[in-house]
């Protein structure tokens, strides 16, 4: 079958100027033969066009060359279509894509859209809004409401404000659902995730996977800044998976749990971002799986690199 890809380009996501690349894009699948269509993505999120585009002219890929945000608003609109979503990473975190393996090189990113194969991965609800990735409310939601107001993007912007919130956190109540059983709480954060990291390597569930049909929760509990850091890194870096129960829950610093659905009541309006962009929080939010949401174009056993 002869491939079509429309690859979707945000002008402003990440800092580099993306006039090398589309020249670098645009070369290589020629290269290749493949019919393309190089498009401009949109702040509004509207692709309801897609969906005629790609019946009307015989579309196989949708390449995203931006960052998670990105990604999941146009993956929201294909969970029905058998077409193939690949990623590009040029945004400022690439949470999914670096989770997928997908290396932020241009040229080895595209190795894998010409040679990789599109493997199903699993998405999730948040109340009715898709997420690709993960989500979170709390004190990495307020990092990334105040990261996204920035006129400069990055990662040395998005340190610089991870800092500052860091000294003004504070917790916030919650009450947790899940399989039929609550629990009440003070968390600094909660991060629902389907990939395994925030994204630039850091590393926030690493017990999660991209097809497994879970989940992964983790809720930072209420404690000393100092102890918070210490904690993370003990029971969340090192991929240690804390199931909750009545008897051991207030002894834990972190939880970390696995499950399909839960439902959040988020008592004192904490910030939510989904995919690394700001959104707008809820009283109560109901979260659920989403099993083998999209194809993912992920790195086939071995690639072959540009040299």
């Amino acid at each position: 079958m002869q491939r079509k890809i429309i690859y979707f380009i945000n002008p402003i996501s990440g800092t580099k100027d993306k006039a090398p690349a589309l020249k670098i894009i645009a070369e290589r699948t020629r290269q290749q033969n493949i019919p393309f269509e190089i498009l401009h993505t949109n702040a509004q999120g509207n692709y309801h066009f897609l969906k005629e585009k790609i019946e009307q002219e015989g579309v196989t890929d949708i390449v995203i060359c931006g960052g998670d945000g990105t990604v999941s608003q146009v993956a929201a609109l294909l969970i029905d279509e058998d077409i193939n979503i690949g990623i590009i990473p040029m945004g400022s975190g690439n949470g999914l894509a670096l989770a997928a393996k997908i290396p932020r090189d241009i040229n080895k990113a595209l190795d894998i859209i010409f040679t990789g194969k599109g493997r199903y991965i699993d998405s999730f609800f948040i109340n009715e809004t898709f997420s690709c990735m993960l989500c979170g409310l709390g004190f990495d939601a307020q990092v990334a409401h105040d990261f996204a107001s920035q006129p400069s993007r990055g990662l040395a912007t998005y340190i610089k404000k991870s800092i500052e919130n860091f000294v003004t956190a504070r917790p916030y109540s919650f009450e947790i659902v899940n399989k039929g059983k609550l629990f009440a709480t003070e968390a600094f954060f909660i991060s629902i995730a389907n990939s395994n990291q925030f994204g630039n390597q850091f590393t926030i569930a690493p017990k999660a996977s991209l097809n497994d049909g879970l989940l992964d929760i983790v809720v930072v509990k209420k404690m000393s800044k100092m102890r918070m850091i210490l904690a993370i890194a003990k029971q969340v870096m090192a991929g240690k998976i804390n199931e909750h129960d009545e008897k051991t829950f207030h002894q834990k610093d972190v939880l970390y749990f696995q499950t399909t659905q839960l439902i959040v009541h988020n008592l004192a309006q904490a910030p939510l971002h989904i995919d690394g962009d700001p959104a707008v929080t809820a009283k109560k939010l109901v979260i659920k799986i989403i099993p083998d949401a999209f194809k993912l174009i992920q790195p086939a056993v071995k690639i072959t690199t540009v040299k």
